[in-house]
């Protein structure tokens, strides 16, 4: 009824005066610029908007995160031939240094530009870290960090220096990047893909940390960290480790068997919904923060730059400058390995155990009876994604910390002298 009125009262109004010259025109190039809208949103944000999200996006240098970048030659399959691994390393203090971690606030880190220039990150490695790095007699413990499938070494940057700033100088970190990933260099073999078996993966693993620490009773204690496909990793290098540091605890971040290998079967088409590269690194991170993979922007301006190397290719179509470093697509002969049998292999192992795992997850079997039987430690981080130490990464430090000092036995003999020794 009040539409009806007001059809009633408008149709008694007087006509609208004719327009003047020009004015259509304009009115209706402004429909039409309304139109374009929805089109223009959908395009890539003009030069003016790139430059106000540029302090947002930007790439951060892990200078600050960890104390050295390493440079760590390996042998490989190949015959003659090294593969070399980017390492990055924080040592324990030596024993006389040791104090309460500093309550003031750390100073802001560096901006990235572009690749490792700096001092820290051009060392290289050959035989061992030395004394300076292990003193004997007050060796510490070390936090060894394996990454997940397509992300990088530093995606435990902010979680390593939370938890180094905490130990009191203690402890120590490390984390690398896998074959295939990073600023690692590995040879292939002629023709053949790279192989990431979770044999060979563990096996780079125990050698890496044998080039490290050559002497086990100069070695620090090792704990440690996997997350996703690192995860299994580190279960699996495990009892291999026992002849080259001593293991204090494993952590193992995310990962279940049963799920692992249910969501194998759209792994394919998650990966076919990923860009296939980006503008600039900026955009990279962008789309990491906005796609909800990384929830922590300070994290995701250090992590995310390794992952993305330039395009040798000539796309169709706007060109992308930046592609991924990791072929994760090449990887699949290898998925269903990663995952077979990891509950059982984590129940085994000869040492502490930790299961972190991000919001609700279903256990299976083995892992179900083994955590009522009290073989591990069950944790669960809510409102967090699947990069738990990236969203979260002061509270993974507390957590591990806790479970290190929980469950450390190296200084049980500590003060106990042998029979005949003064």
């Amino acid at each position: 009824m009040q539409r009806d009125l007001l059809k009633a009262r408008f149709s008694q109004l007087p006509p609208l005066p004719p327009l003047e010259s020009g004015e259509g025109e304009e009115e209706q190039e402004e429909t039409e610029e309304l139109d374009e809208v929805p089109e223009t949103l959908a395009r890539p944000l003009p030069t003016a908007r790139r430059r106000r999200d540029q302090d947002r996006y930007s790439p951060l240098s892990a200078e600050g995160y960890f104390a050295e970048a390493l440079e760590i030659d390996l042998p490989t399959t190949t015959e003659g031939s090294q593969s070399t691994f980017r390492v990055y390393y924080t040592p324990p203090a030596p024993k006389s240094e040791r104090t309460a971690p500093s309550p003031s606030v750390p100073p802001p880190a560096p901006v990235y530009d572009g690749p490792a220039t700096a001092p820290w990150a051009r060392q290289s490695l050959a035989h061992g870290l030395g004394a300076g790095h292990s003193p004997k007699g007050g060796n510490g413990m070390v936090l060894v960090c394996v990454h997940g499938a397509g992300y990088s070494g530093l995606s435990f940057a902010c979680f390593a220096k939370d938890a180094v700033q905490k130990g009191g100088g203690k402890v120590g970190a490390l984390a690398f990047d896998a074959r295939g990933h990073g600023k690692t260099k590995v040879l292939r073999d002629g023709d053949k893909p790279l192989d990431m078996s979770l044999e060979t993966m563990s096996n780079d693993l125990v050698q890496l940390l044998k080039a490290m620490f050559p002497v086990k009773a100069d070695a620090p204690s090792v704990l440690l960290v996997g997350h996703s496909m690192g995860g299994a990793v580190a279960v699996d290098a495990c009892p291999k480790l026992a002849e080259v540091v001593e293991v204090v605890g494993i952590a193992v971040i995310d990962v279940v068997e049963g799920t692992a290998m249910d969501a194998l079967q759209g792994m394919n088409a998650l990966i076919a919904a990923q860009p296939k590269g980006f503008q600039s690194v900026e955009q990279g991170i962008e789309w990491h923060l906005r796609s909800k993979a990384i929830n922590n922007s300070a994290s995701a301006r250090i992590s995310v730059p390794p992952l993305l190397v330039q395009s040798t290719t000539q796309q169709p179509g706007e060109p992308l400058s930046m592609v991924w470093k990791a072929d994760l697509a090449a990887t699949q002969p290898f998925w269903e390995g990663w995952f077979t049998g990891l509950s059982s292999k984590f129940l085994a192992c000869r040492t502490a155990k930790l299961l972190l795992l991000a919001g609700a997850d279903h256990l299976d079997t083995e892992l179900m009876v083994g955590q009522m039987q009290g073989k591990y430690q069950l944790e669960v981080f809510t409102e967090v994604g699947h990069c738990v130490q990236e969203d979260a990464p002061e509270k993974t430090a507390d957590l591990l910390l806790s479970f290190w000092v929980r469950n450390d036995r190296t200084d049980i003999l500590k003060g106990v002298k042998k029979v005949g020794e003064t």
